[in-house]
C-alpha cells in the first residue's frame, strides 16, 4: 500500500460534496498549501485556529479538511506575529495543506445538516432551504450477457439506479448487437474483417447529472469490449431537491422541556437560548446548522413546532414569535459533528482504494464561548 496523492483525496471527498453546491460567494476549496503531495494523515476539523494547527504538527498531519474556512475575506497582509499570521505561518513551515467545505457540505446529502438531523433522531427528514435541483438523465447500455450482473452491480455503486430508498435499479431486455472489429482491435467477442452477432442486453437505469462521468467511468470499467455502446437522454422528471437545513419529525411526539434535553444530549452543550412561545409538545423540527436567521420563514412554512439555529438574532427572535415559531439556538459550535462525520465518510469513501492514508478528527474544541 501507498499513501493517496492529496488530489485523490479531495477528489473522493468531491464526489460526495462537490464545490458546486456552495452558495454563490461562498469561499470552499484549498486555501493553502498543495494537493500534489502524499497524503499519509489528514484530520476534520471544524475550524483552523491555531491550536488545531499545533494539534495537526504534534498528530503529523499532511491535511486538513475544515468546515469553516480559514480565508474567508482577502488579505491585504500577513503578519506572522497576530491575527491569522501565525497559523498559515506555521501551516506553510510544516507543509499542511488546508481544505475547506462550508456551504458544500451544509447542502450535500449525509452532509452537516443531515448529521444534524440524525443526532436529534428526526425522520422523513426534507431540505428546508431548497437552493438546487440536480436533473436526472436516462442511462442506456448494451452488455453481453455474461456480464449484466457485473455491470449492473458496478453502476449501481457509482450512484445510478437510486430511487426513493431503492438502490440499484435497472431494466433490461434481450437482443442481438452487431459490429464488425477492426484491424487495430483486440476484441472480446468476434474476429477482425468479420461481422460478429453477439447476445446482448439493454440496460437502463437513471442517474442525477451531476454523477454522470463516474457512473460512466465505472460503466467502461466493467464492461468487457474496448468500446461500449451507451446513450444518455434527458428526463422531464423531478430531480433531487438539494438545500440547506432538515425539516423532519420525531419518532414520538416529546414535551418542550424533554426536547430541550434531548438537543442538549444530541449535541453535547450545557446551555441553550429559547424565544417564542412554548410547544406543549414537539413533533415536527426544522434545523439549520451555522447561522440560519434569514430562513425562519422556512421553518414556519413547513409546520415546525420549533427551529433550531445558530447565531440567533435579536430582532429575528422578536419577529419570529409574533409569528407563533419557537426557536432554540445551541450555538454555532454544534456543527463540531462534522468531525467525526466526515472522518467516517472518507473512510468509507477512499476504503476500495487501500490507501495507507488514515483520517483522523481533531480534538480540539474551538467553541469561542464560556459559560459562567
Amino acid at each position: 500500500m501507498k499513501p493517496a496523492n492529496g488530489q485523490a483525496v479531495i477528489q473522493a471527498f468531491e464526489q460526495w460534496a462537490p464545490k458546486s453546491l456552495a452558495l454563490e460567494g461562498d469561499k470552499a476549496g484549498l486555501m493553502l498549501g498543495t494537493l500534489n503531495k502524499p497524503v499519509r494523515q489528514v484530520m476534520t476539523a471544524l475550524d483552523v485556529s491555531e491550536e488545531v494547527v499545533d494539534e495537526a504538527v504534534r498528530k503529523n498531519v499532511d491535511l486538513i479538511i475544515a468546515h469553516h474556512p480559514l480565508i474567508f475575506k482577502p488579505l491585504k497582509q500577513i503578519e506572522t506575529s497576530r491575527g491569522q499570521g501565525p497559523i498559515i505561518e506555521k501551516c506553510i513551515k510544516h507543509d499542511i495543506a488546508v481544505y475547506a467545505a462550508h456551504t458544500n457540505l451544509d447542502i450535500a446529502g449525509g452532509g452537516v445538516n443531515d448529521m444534524l438531523a440524525e443526532a436529534l433522531g428526526l425522520e422523513h427528514t426534507e431540505v428546508l432551504v431548497p437552493t438546487q435541483e440536480i436533473p436526472l438523465k436516462k442511462l442506456t447500455a448494451f452488455v453481453p450477457e455474461d456480464h449484466v450482473e457485473t455491470v449492473r452491480q458496478a453502476l449501481g455503486d457509482a450512484g445510478a439506479g437510486h430511487i426513493g430508498d431503492y438502490s440499484h435499479c435497472t431494466f433490461t431486455a434481450g437482443g442481438t448487437g452487431t459490429f464488425i472489429p477492426g484491424d487495430n482491435t483486440d476484441p472480446y467477442l468476434g474476429t477482425q474483417g468479420k461481422m460478429e452477432y453477439a447476445a446482448e442486453k439493454r440496460m437502463e437505469t437513471i442517474v442525477p447529472e451531476n454523477m454522470l462521468p463516474c457512473v460512466i467511468k465505472a460503466l467502461e470499467k466493467a464492461h468487457p469490449y474496448e468500446e461500449p455502446a451507451y446513450d444518455v437522454y434527458p428526463l422531464d422528471l423531478e430531480g433531487e431537491i438539494l438545500g440547506l437545513g432538515r425539516a423532519g419529525y420525531m419518532k414520538k411526539p416529546v414535551s418542550f422541556e424533554t426536547f430541550i434535553e434531548n438537543v442538549k444530549e444530541a449535541f453535547d452543550v450545557s446551555h441553550i437560548r429559547t424565544a417564542g412561545p412554548e410547544p406543549k409538545e414537539v413533533r415536527k423540527v426544522a434545523i439549520l446548522g451555522g447561522d440560519g436567521n434569514k430562513y425562519w420563514n422556512y421553518a414556519l412554512r413547513k409546520g415546525a413546532d420549533v427551529y433550531i439555529t445558530g447565531d440567533l438574532y435579536y430582532h429575528v427572535a422578536q419577529d419570529a414569535a409574533l409569528e407563533g415559531l419557537s426557536m432554540i439556538d445551541p450555538g454555532h459550535h454544534i456543527e463540531k459533528i462534522m468531525k467525526k462525520g466526515v472522518k467516517r465518510k472518507m473512510e468509507t469513501l477512499v476504503e476500495p482504494a487501500k490507501y495507507e492514508t488514515t483520517f483522523i478528527a481533531s480534538d480540539v474544541t474551538t467553541e469561542p464561548f464560556r459559560f459562567k
